[in-house]
């Protein structure tokens, strides 16, 4: 376990997010259950990790950093912060963005839906109930809502909000999945590890949540990181018919 005796992990990619770094870690700290935080900064030039090791020395062990020498893709990134959640032994680990778009105070449900009714997945969803996005261009809610109902439609994942990136798992989930068989790196990623886990044998439970656009800084999203997660899905789907899948067997 790690020094602070937490069992719930908040990973948190940032690239030049020094206008939000504070506030999010501060919120993330201040809720109960307590959770402890793992910043992934890709050498961001506005000074983040900086932000973050005055945080790491006011909370130690509950404040944690890594450094990679440049923007590698997020989907590498929660990578990285899974094989570290789990040579520190977490049990609950979340996806989170930087920018408030995900609000800290839904944590704690993400957590409950795994920690306390036994689902292995909570996704914190824009979609189950309506679609609950605000200060959205219409434009980029039509495409995110038709994208995750087109997702639906090739895999046949029973997810309303397949591309959502504010994710919790059970630790099991990342030992049974082989990490290093995810393939993709942009928005993608959150289909294929949804997708992973549903063939794996997990059960998966949406959670409402309220997605705010930005306010501070700015999106990291492009045509391009979307376009991977359109057209990676049936790559996605064929390739599931030549793979074996780890089954997760509860009873072991």
């Amino acid at each position: 376990m790690s020094s602070s005796k937490n069992d719930s992990l908040v990973i948190i990619p940032m690239y030049n997010e020094k206008e939000n770094a504070r506030a999010i870690i501060e919120a993330v700290l201040s809720l109960q259950p307590s959770f402890d935080i793992l910043v992934i900064d890709d050498n961001s030039p506005d000074g983040t990790a900086d932000i973050v090791k005055e945080l790491m020395a006011e909370n130690p062990g509950r404040v944690n950093l890594m450094q990679r020498p440049g923007k590698l893709g997020l989907g590498t990134a929660y990578i990285a912060g899974f094989k570290w959640s789990l040579e520190h032994h977490y049990e609950y680990i979340i996806e989170m963005d930087a920018d408030f778009s995900h609000n800290p105070a839904d944590l704690p449900a993400l957590r409950a839906a795994c920690a306390e009714e036994g689902y292995d997945v909570a996704v914190g969803s824009r979609y189950v109930s309506g679609v609950n996005v605000v200060n959205w261009p219409m434009g980029r809610v039509l495409m995110s809502y038709y994208a995750s109902a087109y997702v639906r439609f090739v895999t046949r994942m029973k997810v309303r909000d397949t591309t959502a990136g504010f994710v919790c798992c059970t630790r099991r989930v990342l030992e049974t999945i082989n990490l290093d068989a995810i393939k993709f790196k942009g928005y993608a990623f959150q289909v294929e590890m949804k997708f992973t886990a549903v063939r794996c044998g997990f059960r998966i439970k949406e959670v409402p949540i309220i997605f705010v656009n930005r306010v501070l800084g700015s999106s990291k999203m492009n045509t391009s990181i979307f376009s991977e997660a359109v057209f990676g899905v049936i790559r996605l789907k064929v390739g599931s018919w030549f793979r074996k899948y780890p089954k997760y067997n509860p009873k072991e």
